[in-house]
């Protein structure tokens, strides 16, 4: 079957996998590449919005940086959840696709939505319920705790938002479509500087002067005016809560878009095309709690060891709180190319998985871990020279500044680790592969870097917890290739 010639590059090549004709090996790179480079993009616009917020916060001081700080563990938990969900329902569609079944395809994507609405509901009551003591649970002190709880409040509002926004964006990509969710992050991380940049300070007035030359033909009288003009810029002064607000506002947007882009425009998904209930069936409802359920026990499990480091940090003080979580900013600005790797790499093995084609399934897994850590080595170089930059970008805190640069330092040399493991842990996803890799995160994290933090934290302080973390992205990396080498990763289904 010939491919139609108003497809794209990208769409033909994925159409031929799907017809099982033979992709050339420069030809699986350019597939690689082109869904990689978008995706990478998206990660990195989602974590720009983050660091514009702790960027704006942190100017107000390290005490409002740090009241962000102190529950940004937490924050990660509640997206793990709605991202888990996204993830049992859009690996589903992936092999759908890849398989031509894409009445079936639509059929997943439809049920999610109801799915994903309940498990949103429900995380957001708990989130609404521990918003006001967790600050104090974490260690916080009477100084930072106010504001964090109003912040965890707001953001936890949102989850909703985030859900549609986290599925819609999933079920495109492993449909084919990397551009649409991907371009749709950056004008979200564009409109929250817009908002934060209105919400969080208070209204000010800018003084531009202008000097005019008077008399310039006639020395005797020739003389410079100054003229001030005064330009004024609204603002709520909303401080910590204000960065919230915009975050959500600015989520909230961009879901609505994906969401209409999935059900009405995108061919594999759009809605009108499927008729049925939005019960979820018990086939998919089932197959998504055993791709999601070792997904989310692992994330659960990964963010309660972050919370526990986030708890041996916080007795070194509020300068060190506001370090760790700005550092922990500044550095996913590096690794956020691994994970839009990873994305691409699990629309590409869970389609070739879908299609039957293993071998090509297992040279995109390996191609696109390569790449992965190629782009990830070079961004850690990057990050170990323009640290103090990065956090200067942060904060106005010198102290602070001092201490995140040298762990930012530190975290640059384990960057080729986390690297494999991020992606190879997407591709496992993508052929539905979650059970072992994520005992495999939970070992590392538990055993190697929350074991190495309590036993340097003492003696050295932030930069101890930053070594065990390094150490263990380094280790955790190895088994990872270590799997995808010589392990039987793909469950290949009987004749």
């Amino acid at each position: 079957m010939r491919i139609m010639s108003h497809l794209s590059k990208k769409d033909e090549l994925l159409h031929r996998i799907r017809q099982h004709e033979k992709l050339s090996t420069a030809e699986q790179l350019q597939l690689t590449v082109v869904l990689s480079v978008p995706a990478i993009l998206a990660q990195l616009s989602s974590t720009l919005m983050f660091y514009i917020d702790d960027a704006m916060v942190g100017s107000l001081g390290a005490l409002a940086s740090a009241s962000i700080g102190i529950i940004a563990t937490t924050t990660w938990l509640f997206w793990s959840i709605v991202s888990c969900v996204a993830t049992g329902f859009s690996v589903q569609v992936a092999h759908l696709v890849g398989a031509n079944d894409i009445s079936r395809a639509r059929d997943v994507f439809r049920q999610s939505l109801l799915a994903a609405m309940v498990v949103a509901a429900i995380t957001m009551m708990v989130g609404l319920l521990i918003a006001e003591p967790l600050p104090h649970w974490l260690g916080g002190g009477k100084d930072i705790a106010p504001d964090a709880s109003l912040y965890f409040f707001i953001f936890i509002l949102g989850t909703p938002m985030a859900m549609i926004n986290m599925l819609a964006s999933a079920m495109l990509r492993c449909a084919g479509n990397i551009k649409v969710p991907s371009w749709a992050n950056v004008v979200m991380c564009i409109l929250d500087v817009v908002f934060n940049f209105f919400l969080i300070f208070p209204t000010r007035t800018l003084v531009f002067q202008l000097s005019t030359v008077n008399n310039l033909f006639s020395p005797e009288n020739f003389h410079l005016s100054t003229i001030n003009y005064h330009l004024v810029i609204p603002g709520a002064g909303l401080g910590v809560a204000g960065a919230a607000i915009g975050t959500l506002t600015a989520e909230a947007l961009t879901a609505a878009f994906l969401l209409w882009y999935a059900a009405v425009r995108c061919p594999e998904l759009r809605l009108k095309h499927s008729k049925g209930s939005f019960i979820p069936e018990r086939p998919i409802l089932s197959k998504a709690v055993d791709i999601a359920g070792p997904v989310f026990l692992q994330r659960v499990l990964l963010n309660a060891a972050q919370i526990v480091t986030t708890i041996i940090v916080a007795p070194l003080g509020a300068v060190a709180i506001a370090a760790n979580a700005l550092g922990i900013t500044a550095e996913s600005l590096c690794y956020m190319p691994g994970y839009g790797i990873g994305d691409a790499a699990t629309t590409l093995v869970g389609q070739s998985y879908g299609a039957r084609r293993y071998r090509l399934t297992d040279r995109f897994a390996w191609m696109t871990t390569l790449l992965g850590i190629f782009v990830m080595t070079f961004m850690g170089v990057i990050m170990y020279l323009a640290a103090p930059l990065m956090m200067s970008s942060l904060t106005p805190d010198e102290a602070v500044r001092q201490l995140g640069t040298e762990c930012l330092r530190i975290e640059a040399w384990a960057e080729p680790g986390f690297a494999a493991s991020i992606v190879a842990m997407s591709c496992f996803i993508g052929v539905g592969d979650t059970k072992k890799p994520a005992f495999m995160n939970l070992f590392s994290m538990w055993f190697v870097r929350v074991t190495l933090a309590a036993l340097l934290a003492p003696k050295y302080g932030l930069h101890g917890v930053w070594l065990g973390m390094a150490i263990e992205l380094t280790f955790r990396g190895l088994i990872f290739l270590v799997r995808l080498k010589w392990a039987n990763w793909m469950k290949l289904p009987k004749p």
